[in-house]
C-alpha cells in the first residue's frame, strides 16, 4: 500500500526524484532538439497553489508528482513519475487519484495537464482515468499530447 509524503520540492528526497526523472527523459526522448528542463518551484506546489507528492512503498521513496493552481479553478498535474521497479504495481494510477483527490480539497473544478506521445503508459493512464485531450494550453517544447478532466 503506498503512502502519500506532502513535501515541498526542494526537499532532498523530491529533489532526487525529479532529478532521476528529468535525467531518464533526457536520456530517452525522442526529439533531436533534446528535453527542456524546468526544475519547478517550490511556491507553486504548496497549499494553497498546490501540493507536491513523493510516493512510498514499505519506507522506500518510489515516485512523485505534483498539482499547482493555474488560477479559477484549473489546476496542473505535473511530473507524475515513478522508478522502474515501481512501474507496473498500479502505483501511478493510485497517485493521480490521489492528486485528484488534493486538487479537489484545494478548489480545482478541472485539472489538465501535458505530456509527450513516447511516454505510452502515461498516456494510457490519462485517457484510462477519464482525461480527453485538448487543444494545448501551454507552449510546453516536451509536450505533444494535452488532457483535460472535469472534476
Amino acid at each position: 500500500m503506498p503512502t502519500f509524503i506532502d513535501t515541498p520540492v526542494t526537499d532532498a528526497t523530491a529533489h532526487a526524484l525529479l532529478e532521476e526523472y528529468f535525467a531518464y527523459r533526457a536520456a530517452s526522448f525522442p526529439s533531436p532538439a533534446g528535453y527542456v528542463t524546468t526544475f519547478p518551484s517550490d511556491a507553486q506546489f504548496r497549499e494553497p497553489d498546490g501540493v507536491f507528492l513523493v510516493v512510498e512503498v514499505d519506507g522506500e521513496s518510489v515516485g512523485c508528482g505534483g498539482i499547482r493552481s493555474l488560477g479559477a479553478g484549473r489546476f496542473e498535474v505535473k511530473h507524475l513519475w515513478l522508478r522502474r521497479a515501481a512501474q507496473g504495481r498500479g502505483l501511478g494510477r493510485a497517485l493521480l487519484a490521489e492528486l485528484e483527490r488534493r486538487a479537489r480539497l484545494l478548489g480545482a473544478t478541472e485539472l489538465v495537464l501535458d505530456t509527450n506521445a513516447s511516454l505510452e503508459a502515461a498516456g494510457g493512464l490519462y485517457r484510462s482515468s477519464g482525461y480527453v485531450d485538448i487543444e494545448p494550453y501551454n507552449a510546453n517544447p516536451n509536450a505533444t499530447n494535452w488532457y483535460q478532466k472535469t472534476l
